[in-house]
């Protein structure tokens, strides 16, 4: 991500040595035209890197399988000269085929973006059980800390929200005060929602979360404004703001992307988990039919030695503990996500210096808000519309 911001500020003297590129242009190109050819490449090399990865460790079950050892945990050398001749293959690349790319990022980003909402509602959702089947009562009580926390939070997010994009004296702030306003009443409508007796699978903790999140994707929005919008209080602040504070939202930046990466490709149970089970049950089942050495007449020795067979037997059919191959596939769309940030999404609007700011990534933000209250929603309504159903 890093390189990928240097080379969105700093690549036009690259890209003008490179005559294939600059002879395939159409049109007046402008200083930001070899930045986005440039984020592109980089993120089209990752792509294909994840997404080569991802293939290759398809169908990996078992600790004990070659492409673990080898290739997911292990080959790093390997791995990172292949990483390096990705990045520099689409640098050799046409320019139609590149700007092809662009658009299947945009559809990539939203997947990403997708598969953030339901690894958190079901995050939020396995939490609030686990904590409510403890015996100990702590539990319970950490677990109304926690959700007061969550909707304070939120309530600080709006607050600031208003303080900072409805300045006073800023004229019209009319779409400002409109995403706010939606806002506050989508996520009280859901955590009202929750607290209903035929919602099943509403709970006032996992609506705190969808609160706070939601109540965070509206300041991100507005914050994503363009920095010259009268009504963006901090986005002129940050004009005048020193280097420092840049590299502060960069980090920042890098450290969700990272850790939404992490967490959404180690957390596959909720796309994989009926498969995982019958795996489970099968080597449950597996394991019952070896127990029975030393009841059945043979001798003790035969018996051990019998069993340490069946254990070394056991330990090669040990199961991952999540899909290798899905992990690549978040960090394939990951890439793609990075690429969408650092051009505000295919628009060229993003400014020197700065990291998803322009209106594409306003409304980006906007309308993953209302698809994360409208997933939530459904998670409760569900159970009421098709009680036939089992949506456990």
């Amino acid at each position: 991500m890093v390189l990928a911001w240097v080379l969105r500020d700093f690549a036009k003297p690259l890209i003008q040595k490179i005559p294939w590129i600059v002879h395939q242009a159409t049109g007046e190109i402008s200083d930001k035209w070899y930045g986005q050819q440039a984020v592109y490449r980089l993120s089209m090399g990752n792509f294909m890197f994840f997404a080569l990865m991802s293939s290759v460790l398809i169908g990996v079950k078992y600790k004990s399988d070659k492409r673990d050892q080898y290739l997911h945990h292990g080959g790093w050398l390997v791995k990172l000269a292949l990483w390096l001749a990705f990045c520099i293959l689409p640098f050799f690349f046409p320019v139609g085929l590149v700007n092809a790319y662009s658009w299947l990022a945009r559809f990539g980003s939203g997947v990403f973006m997708v598969v953030q909402m339901i690894i958190l509602l079901d995050m939020t959702q396995n939490w609030n059980d686990d904590w409510v089947s403890k015996e100990d009562e702590r539990f319970l009580y950490a677990l109304l800390a926690v959700t007061i926390g969550a909707f304070v939070g939120a309530i600080a997010l709006i607050t600031v929200s208003f303080y900072w994009f409805n300045p006073s004296g800023a004229g019209d702030c009319s779409f400002n005060i409109f995403v706010m306003t939606v806002t506050i009443l989508l996520t009280l409508a859901v955590s009202l929602g929750s607290l209903h007796p035929q919602a099943q699978n509403g709970s006032l903790f996992p609506s705190a979360v969808v609160t706070l999140y939601c109540s965070y994707l509206c300041y991100s929005a507005l914050q994503s404004e363009p920095h010259s919008y009268q009504c963006n209080g901090l986005g002129k602040h940050f004009t005048a703001a020193s280097g420092s504070t840049l590299a502060v939202g960069m980090v920042i930046a890098i450290v969700s992307v990272v850790y939404s990466a992490l967490r959404a490709g180690s957390n596959n149970r909720t796309f994989t988990a009926a498969r995982e089970e019958a795996i489970e049950e099968g080597l449950l089942e597996t394991e019952t039919e070896g127990t029975s050495a030393g009841l059945d007449g043979e001798p003790t020795g035969q018996s051990m030695a019998r069993g340490n067979v069946e254990g070394k037997a056991m330990d090669e059919f040990e199961l991952v503990t999540y899909s290798y191959s899905f992990f690549h596939l978040i960090f394939a769309l990951a890439s793609m996500y990075i690429a969408m940030l650092m051009t505000g999404w295919g628009t060229g609007a993003e400014e020197r210096d700065l990291i998803d700011v322009g209106w594409t990534s306003v409304w980006v933000k906007v309308i993953a808000q209302w698809m994360t209250v409208a997933v939530y929603g459904w998670t409760m309504a569900a159970p009421l519309l098709f009680p036939d159903r089992d949506f456990s």
